[in-house]
């Protein structure tokens, strides 16, 4: 029986440019990309159940099934708000030591995983949906301080006596 280290180990033997971590990260990042494409889904399905429970129709409207599918610009900024929330100021330098420099190399590793089988892909599905999504350098770098910073001011004080 083989495990998934043993299927991304294959992957990675193949195109090593991008670590273990690398993969579990997008991987990750999928998953929380579906889910919130189904809670959105769920959430505009309860809200036209309401609309047509307060309307003059009687019949009921049937939920349409969501699929979980989501787009290369999905996955993107589902990885974006993960590297923030998990590694903050150091989100950057994280993806950058296991290869992740740009949305296009999220782009490559989910376009590996579905060379191996281990991904799907719809008709429609680009590998350039995954380009230029948003850029690394600006949106995980660190934002300087205000000149307003009250934290700044103290220390400035501090080193004047």
């Amino acid at each position: 029986m083989s495990t998934f280290r043993d299927e991304i180990g294959r992957v990675i033997s193949k195109d090593p440019r991008y670590s273990l971590e690398a993969y579990a990260f997008v991987l990750e990042s999928l998953h929380l990309a579906r889910n919130r494409k189904i809670r959105e889904a769920r959430r505009q399905s309860r809200e036209r159940a309401a609309r047509t429970s307060r309307g003059r129709s009687s019949k009921k409207a049937k939920a349409e099934p969501t699929s979980g599918h989501v787009s290369g610009r999905q996955v993107c900024l589902a990885a974006r708000r993960l590297a923030l929330r998990e590694y903050g100021l150091l989100a950057g330098p994280v993806l950058a030591q296991w290869g992740l420099r740009s949305t296009s190399d999220i782009g490559e590793i989910v376009y590996n995983l579905i060379a191996s089988g281990d991904l799907d892909k719809t008709p429609e599905d680009r590998r350039e949906d995954f380009d230029d999504v948003f850029d690394f350098g600006v949106d995980f770098q660190p934002k300087p301080l205000a000149d307003d910073d009250p934290e700044e001011d103290e220390s400035t004080e501090d080193d004047e006596s």
